[in-house]
């Protein structure tokens, strides 16, 4: 179990794309990756469709996974990129919460 998850917001912490933020689009626990919106974007060549011709030829740009590693959970409540811990509540549940600001995710 990864403390990010789909849908989260994140910061990247090493490499070219080093501290832009994005939402985390899918996890690849398998390969300890996450693809994150905007971010590790690289550069694709397309053949276009030939059955209905909508989708074009061309040079496009796609997000590639990036590791989890270089990942950070950026708090809500705080604003800050931040650690996150488990912790279980007193109905017994297991909760994600910021290490800096204590608040539950």
């Amino acid at each position: 179990m990864y403390k990010i998850r789909k849908e989260d917001t994140v910061q990247v912490r090493k490499g070219k794309d080093s501290g832009k933020k994005g939402r985390v689009i899918q996890i690849f626990p398998e390969r300890q990756k996450a693809l994150v919106e905007g971010i590790n974007l690289v550069k694709k060549h397309r053949r276009p469709t030939r059955q209905d011709q909508q989708q074009q030829g061309g040079i496009v740009s796609i997000e590639s996974p990036v590791s989890i590693s270089n990942l950070m959970y950026l708090c809500k409540h705080c604003g800050k990129p931040a650690r996150v811990g488990f912790r279980v509540l007193k109905d017994n549940t297991r909760a994600r919460f910021c290490k800096s600001c204590d608040e539950v995710v």
